[in-house]
């Protein structure tokens, strides 16, 4: 077959992977110049390594990544080092991850233990299902009573959904939890190295790659799906996309007075922003690599902090890989129409910045050598309840179109590990019957 992907993200290119292994020619169509979607980096000079654009880690749990990376050869360049996870909370920073300090939580030994007792019960749970009939809001109540609740989870929920924080369901913080490991992987070199490497066979595998090329539109001519690229219609015998629901939706315009249409419009989905500081020193000097920060509003203006995680790269990963930087991402999750999709990156940078002081007094805006600011309106789905009956099907009903979508990894969360899943469930479905 003659197979057509939208996007060179991770999605797309595990499924051209198992294309090309069943004998199948693939061509990639990508409007950004490098592969990987939302899980590529950068690299400033001086660096080794590549840095993500949008901070990411790998679980030891990730089975679909290690199954891939064994395939490709490059299995022993995934590191597992274990970093230290934390909540600031009534202006200290507390451990979160499951460990010894989990005795040491700031609640009283009643709230502590109904907590620790909810936790245990999420994390023993078999199935999802059940869990998605509720909202994470009144199981969290139910389950690890109101004072753990309103201690740990509520805030980052606000941080995270804002308005809508009361309204996503439990199967989605089941999945946040129930695949976790303590160690947290990366790749040697940065993830862009993974992806580049994948790309790389890929191409040597007969794989086209058409990058700086945004697809015009998805139609059909005598029977078989088409793609138009810079005015040219190209035929396919399949055609996968990896898009947004809304660029999906535009590529393809019969399918917006379909139910399936309908469905992919009415899904929910938030932006991403991550403000990302190359630092001459240390901000968070007891070593946390991942700090939550609690939202007290809705409203980002109203809140003690403006975003929701404070990550210092390098507490996990060595800053000699960056010329010696320390590597600060600040980063927050908003709908599209937010004001931190117009604000400028200065603007921006001076906003998120402005609160460092805060988490550690000797802070001063000359410890920044330089700065970045990364946007992406469509990152996380809002999972409501009952959502798996939401979520198209990945055959949409175009003839051999086809659409694998971060919706479509439910009820886990978006990351690059259920981004191979996907692509490969897809790639499986297309060749089939």
């Amino acid at each position: 077959m003659k197979v057509g992907i939208i996007g060179a993200g991770v999605a797309g290119m595990s499924a051209a992977w198992d294309f090309l292994n069943a004998g199948h020619e693939v061509k990639l169509y990508e409007a950004e110049a490098r592969v990987g979607g939302l899980a590529a980096g950068f690299k400033d000079e001086g660096w080794d390594w590549e840095l993500e654009k949008f901070y990411h880690h790998w679980f030891q749990t990730d089975a679909d990544v290690l199954k891939l990376a064994g395939e490709m050869g490059v299995r022993e360049k995934i590191l597992f080092p274990r970093p230290k996870t934390s909540f600031w909370i009534d202006g200290k920073i507390v451990r979160s991850e499951i460990s010894p300090s989990a005795i040491f939580l700031p609640l009283p030994l009643w709230a502590k233990f109904r907590f620790g007792l909810g936790g245990v019960r999420l994390k023993l749970t078999p199935k999802w299902q059940p869990l998605e009939k509720v909202t994470a809001h009144e199981w969290m109540i139910a389950n690890m009573g109101q004072k753990g609740y309103d201690t740990f989870f509520r805030p980052l929920l606000i941080g995270k959904f804002g308005d809508e924080y009361q309204k996503v369901n439990m199967a989605w913080m089941w999945a946040r939890v129930k695949a976790r490991s303590l160690s947290l992987g990366t790749f040697t070199g940065g993830f862009q190295g993974f992806l580049d490497e994948l790309a790389r066979q890929l191409a040597a595998k007969g794989a086209v790659f058409n990058m700086n090329t945004p697809v015009n539109a998805i139609g059909e001519q005598d029977g078989k799906p088409t793609l138009t690229v810079n005015g040219e219609v190209q035929v396919f015998d399949r055609i996968l996309a990896t898009t947004s629901p809304g660029l999906l939706l535009k590529l393809a315009p019969a399918l917006r007075e379909t139910p399936y249409g309908q469905n992919a419009a009415a899904l929910h989905t938030i932006g991403a922003v991550c403000v990302v500081l190359a630092t001459k020193e240390q901000l968070l000097t007891d070593g946390t690599y991942w700090l939550n920060l609690p939202a007290t509003s809705p409203n980002k203006r109203e809140s003690r902090f403006p975003f929701l995680a404070l990550v210092e790269h390098t507490n996990w990963m060595e800053r000699a890989h960056y010329n010696g930087d320390r590597i600060l991402y600040l980063g927050d999750y908003v709908p599209a129409d937010h004001e931190y999709f117009s604000l400028s990156d200065a603007e921006l940078i001076e906003r998120f910045s402005a609160v460092l002081p805060t988490i550690n007094p000797d802070f001063k805006p000359d410890w920044i050598r330089k700065a970045w600011v990364f946007r992406a309106p469509y990152a996380q789905p809002v999972p409501y309840v009952n959502h798996s009956q939401h979520v198209p099907t990945i055959e949409t009903p175009l003839k051999k179109v086809y659409w694998a979508s971060i919706n479509h990894v439910y009820p886990w969360d978006r990351g690059k590990n259920y981004a191979i899943e996907l692509g490969r469930r897809a790639a499986g479905l297309m060749m089939g019957p």
